[in-house]
């Protein structure tokens, strides 16, 4: 989810449930460690429990990333071993690392030797040529040795060569039965799935099956309304009852403060254009904003022109 799940749309969607896990887009530890980018690691309190999510191969590097980010507040620091982008590639981290279950292991060893929170994992069930059912028991094993007990499993391969980043979120067959499999395999782990959900029916059904969570990440981006302002009456059993509108009303403050400190509005409403899909005004609003957030100087009064396209009882 790079350049999606930035901490503005983090804030948004926080405001739609208090349980649900965040996760940062993927931060990469050689910016942290050698760029000293430490300002991709803000995040508003109310963001909590969020999760950050870092990239990287080097066990050193990756313990002093982990450990700025134990300093920032985060409430997990998830080593991302799924991500088939070719600057991942490149720099020998993300998916390619579902080859070198040994480095994985180093890896996750040192972050957790740096960590004063867990550490978990985010994996492929393979990458290019490799068997899954033979790859990915054996992936689990060796790192949960090295002391890792929670993973997220993206039920997809990844392609590594001749499918693009794109590609790779839909053409390769999901494999959820394997995810299942492992769970009865590995009943001590704690393993979510993610890949192609898309409803939360479908979450509950995975967990009803018996699998510890759900991952959802373009659904949850493109209709949160519906994943997320559900999730804690549905998914954790807690009240809710707020509307789309009053989560639009609530993101004034934060959009102002923003404003304040010379952000572009853009910056922040570029992620609530899927707030009302599907619903009567939907495509109004997305007009407005969209065209109106852009220009120099855009302020509130473009947030209110937007939530005047979508009828008061939305």
């Amino acid at each position: 989810m790079m350049d999606w799940t930035d901490r503005h749309c983090r804030y948004f969607h926080r405001l739609m449930s208090t349980q649900t896990l965040l996760y940062t887009e993927m931060v990469t530890a050689p910016a942290l460690v050698r760029g000293g980018a430490r300002h991709l690691l803000a995040f508003d309190p109310a963001e909590h429990p969020v999760a950050v999510q870092l990239g990287g191969s080097d066990p050193r590097e990756l313990a002093e990333a982990t450990r700025i980010c134990c300093e920032e507040g985060y409430d997990e620091v998830n080593l991302n071993v799924g991500c088939p982008s070719d600057r991942v590639q490149s720099g020998a981290f993300g998916a390619v690392l579902m080859e070198r279950p040994g480095l994985v292991a180093d890896c996750v060893a040192a972050m957790a030797a740096a960590a004063s929170v867990e550490v978990t994992v985010k994996c492929r069930i393979g990458v290019d040529e490799q068997t899954p059912h033979e790859v990915l028991p054996a992936f689990l094993e060796t790192v949960r040795a090295a002391g890792v007990s929670r993973f997220t499993i993206h039920a997809r391969k990844a392609w590594l060569k001749g499918l693009s980043p794109k590609e790779n979120r839909d053409i390769p067959p999901l494999d959820y039965a394997l995810v299942h499999e492992m769970k009865r395999e590995f009943p001590d782990l704690h393993i979510s799935v993610n890949g192609g959900i898309e409803t939360l029916d479908q979450a509950l059904g995975f967990l009803d099956a018996g699998l510890d969570g759900v991952m959802i990440g373009r659904a949850a981006y493109h209709d949160p309304a519906s994943i997320l302002l559900q999730a804690d009456a549905r998914i954790f059993g807690l009240p809710g009852g707020k509307s789309a509108r009053q989560v639009a009303e609530e993101m004034r403050p934060y959009i102002a403060r923003h404003l304040a400190a010379g952000g572009r509005l853009h910056n922040v409403t570029r992620h609530m254009l899927g707030l009302f899909a599907g619903r009567p005004g939907a495509r109004g609003w997305r007009r407005v904003l969209s065209e109106g957030a852009v220009r120099p100087g855009a302020g509130l009064e473009v947030l209110d022109a937007a939530l005047a396209q979508i009828p008061v009882a939305a």
